[in-house]
């Protein structure tokens, strides 16, 4: 059994090494801290992310950096209307040897990487956006019957376009639901676009340096599960996650009123994974309330959905998630 003084030593020095990381990241993926946080929570927790940004506010250049960064073996698939799922996936292919015997051979798709990157996920097909879904879960694909395991670490981050919608196919809620963190890539503030500006059009740039390796990465996602969470931050996590289900017992009149269906278990757990990450980045050893309140709008703004007329209301998803966790946060502090 580890030692609690171990737990500690160890958590200390994988919080140096994540900043290595972060600082190593932020020479070519300048600003926008945030994104760069929660695409690093998405690594540390094992999951995917799903980045919503306009095009050229970086999105591809931090998959590129990250995977740089990690020591992961990163693949990009551009997605388009006509992309099939065997070009994600791979097949097979029917070789005849020089004696003229043949045999299939399996060629491996791009899917067979560390780092994917599903660029504008929404513009493939249903058919093709279904590929990923085992994949996503089960971390194993299946070509002609036969399964394939894509090994660990296996991440996902796919980009999405939030304006441009001819054309495209939203993403289904199964879908959704696999994507640990919903990523908003917002503009720069004046600053930050002023040193991207001076960064980028010069001769050279800078360039990022490997800090992890995928066995670091691997053993990084077992430390965080070993985290210690405390009894009030796992009460407060399942009082968010079940206030936002309209027909659940004492939920708030607007919820009620707006929501039209709301996160499942698996929005419980995936809080309860980025809250550690969230501490470990900042150098805590174990989460807190405020980790909650932070995380609940990447967590929970694709795992629900406002109703017909909250939406013709212009009601917001991100307004209720954020007054819905704050009230809860003050209701525990006053208890």
């Amino acid at each position: 059994m580890t030692e609690p003084a171990d737990l500690v030593s160890e958590i200390e020095a994988l919080e140096t090494k994540l900043q290595e990381a972060k600082a190593s990241i932020t020479r070519r993926f300048i600003g926008q801290e945030r994104v760069v946080d929660l695409t690093l929570t998405a690594l540390l927790c094992g999951g995917h992310a799903l980045l919503i940004g306009l095009p050229g506010l970086g999105k591809t250049r931090l998959v590129e950096t990250l995977s740089t960064v990690m020591g992961l073996n990163g693949n990009r698939i551009q997605f388009t209307p006509d992309l099939m799922p065997a070009d994600i996936l791979g097949s097979e292919v029917l070789d005849t040897a020089e004696d003229g015997s043949r045999h299939f051979r399996f060629i491996s798709g791009p899917i067979f990487c560390q780092l994917l990157m599903a660029d504008e996920i929404n513009r493939a097909s249903p058919r093709t956006q279904s590929a990923l879904l085992q994949a996503m879960q089960e971390r194993t694909v299946t070509v002609a019957g036969e399964d394939r395991d894509l090994g660990v670490p296996f991440h996902v981050l796919a980009t999405q376009n939030p304006i441009e919608q001819e054309g495209t196919y939203p993403l289904p809620e199964a879908q959704l639901d696999r994507f640990l963190v919903r990523i908003d890539v917002e503009y720069p503030d004046r600053q930050t676009e002023r040193d991207i500006l001076l960064a980028t059009t010069g001769v050279e740039e800078d360039e990022a340096h490997q800090i992890f390796s995928k066995e670091e990465l691997l053993a990084a996602q077992v430390l965080l599960r070993r985290m210690p969470v405390g009894e009030s931050v796992v009460e407060l996590i399942l009082d968010l996650v079940r206030a936002f289900r309209p027909d659940e017992a004492g939920v708030s009149e607007r919820v009620s009123e707006t929501v039209a269906w709301g996160p499942g278990p698996r929005a419980a757990q995936a809080l309860m994974m980025t809250v550690r990450a969230r501490a470990m980045l900042q150098g805590r050893l174990a989460p807190n309330a405020e980790d909650v309140l932070d995380m609940a709008r990447p967590v929970l703004s694709h795992r629900m959905a406002l109703n017909f007329a909250a939406r013709a209301r212009g009601d917001s998803l991100a307004d209720l998630i954020e007054s819905t966790a704050a009230g809860l946060t003050r209701t525990e502090a006053a208890a």
